[in-house]
């Protein structure tokens, strides 16, 4: 199979993610809460304090940068960009219910970020670079962008087997279709499960004091297999993407056989999807 170009994978991810600005609007408050210890441990391993000048990429619909612009106050700025400015909107209608004047978003490609050299403290990246065609692209211009002793803390999915949240959709779908097996190298959301590709991307671009942790997390929780169902359908853009591309009935049989899967792991009075990420900081 060959690789797509550059502009037709960015393509791609581009359409993928403005299909779900929606959902992501929806389901907001469950995204943050399932994500909030990823975003607080990437901001305390970022060093921002007051007066801090942060650079967000792959902000979607707000996070961390919106968390960030809080802790670094008046005195500070916050820029997050992303490549879909569908996700960006419900971003900027976030802040717009704030009273924070310090943060700006800007629909840009990471891979060719557009910003004076050294002129952030840190920069952080949030299950983003996994997606880009060129990640040693956007870690290059990063290190560019950071001043001298700049930190910079990313997230990125580990293996499939660690993560069910989004593993459980895949393993049901190919009883259904042939699920493509992308190249080596395509953005996708394993793409840097690796945590060795991860180390080796930061050491590349030219950071050092690399550090990864590997972090688990409730990604989802939510009352049942059907809601599971519902929240990951509004969220999953790639998965769905493949979803959509099945026939009746066999749409509605996988369907239900996730929602059948999911109920039997729930434990307790709730159902919790878990994820493990990778969590990896350096300095420039």
């Amino acid at each position: 199979m060959a690789k797509p170009d550059t502009s037709e994978l960015k393509e791609r991810e581009r359409k993928n993610w403005s299909s779900v600005a929606e959902g992501w609007r929806r389901r907001d408050a469950l995204l943050r809460k399932g994500a909030a210890p990823v975003t607080g441990r990437m901001l305390e391993l970022s060093g921002i304090s007051a007066g801090s000048r942060l650079l967000d990429i792959a902000s979607g619909t707000g996070e961390p940068a919106i968390s960030a612009a809080h802790m670094v106050g008046a005195s500070g700025r916050v820029i997050g960009t992303d490549l879909v400015d569908e996700m960006l909107a419900v971003a900027r209608e976030k802040v717009a219910a704030t009273n924070l004047g310090n943060i700006e978003f800007r629909c840009m490609d990471a891979e060719a970020l557009d910003f004076t050299p050294a002129s952030f403290d840190a920069v952080t990246i949030r299950w983003g670079l996994m997606f880009m065609p060129e990640p040693q692209a956007c870690l290059d211009a990063c290190c560019k962008v950071l001043k001298q002793n700049g930190r910079i803390s990313l997230a990125c999915w580990a293996s499939p087997e660690k993560n069910p949240f989004v593993s459980v959709l895949m393993n049901i779908l190919r009883n259904y279709m042939d699920v493509p097996v992308p190249p080596p190298g395509t953005p996708g959301i394993f793409a840097f499960a690796d945590p060795e590709r991860l180390q080796y991307a930061l050491d590349s671009a030219g950071f050092s004091n690399i550090v990864l942790e590997e972090m688990v997390i409730d990604v989802l929780e939510v009352d049942d297999g059907r809601a599971y169902w519902q929240a990951i359908s509004d969220l999953a853009a790639p998965v769905m993407a493949l979803v959509r591309q099945l026939e009746e009935p066999a749409r509605s049989e996988y369907i239900n056989e996730v929602i059948k899967t999911a109920d039997a792991m729930k434990q307790g009075d709730t159902l919790c999807m878990k994820g493990t990420t990778w969590i990896a900081s350096a300095d420039k």
